[in-house]
């Protein structure tokens, strides 16, 4: 966020790599330090855990954010966890949006002239409800300060 506007710097997604689940981790990992390193980021947001009907796809997604968790944690960056519908309501207005509505609304919302692949949209909507969040939570630190200073 620039202020009160949201801006696009870069998005993409990290491409990972057939073959073993170690190697694929590595490259997760090996991917966001030269993120890390490129664009010096003060803070990661992420998605939650969400309950998946696929067993063997759930522990491979929780696999992929340990490790991405933990590549930015050995940066000593803190890190941000919003659920999908958390994130969905803060970039559509409804938590059970569809992804097309998401991708839609980060276009929009970033003025970009199309709409990112599907899961860089995902990411970008996580870095949207972290910017919507921390810009919330600045503006009720101020009025508490404004109401603390008003009583005095």
């Amino acid at each position: 966020m620039s202020g009160d506007r949201s801006l696009c710097i870069c998005s993409g997604c990290i491409k990972t790599p057939d073959g073993e689940l170690a190697i694929r981790l590595k490259s997760i990992h090996d991917g966001l330090q030269r993120i890390i390193q490129d664009f010096e980021p003060l803070e990661m947001a992420i998605e939650s855990v969400f309950v998946h009907r696929n067993v063997d796809s759930a522990l491979k997604l929780g696999q992929a954010r340990g490790t991405a968790i933990a590549a930015v944690a050995i940066n000593n960056l803190p890190v941000y966890e919003y659920t999908p519908a958390a994130i969905k309501k803060s970039v559509v207005g409804r938590g059970n949006a569809a992804k097309m509505q998401v991708q839609h609304m980060v276009k929009t919302i970033l003025g970009l002239s199309k709409s990112p692949q599907s899961d860089a949209a995902d990411a970008l909507a996580v870095a949207l409800c972290h910017g919507h969040t921390r810009q919330t939570l600045k503006q009720t630190e101020l009025l508490r300060g404004m109401r603390r200073r008003r009583w005095r």
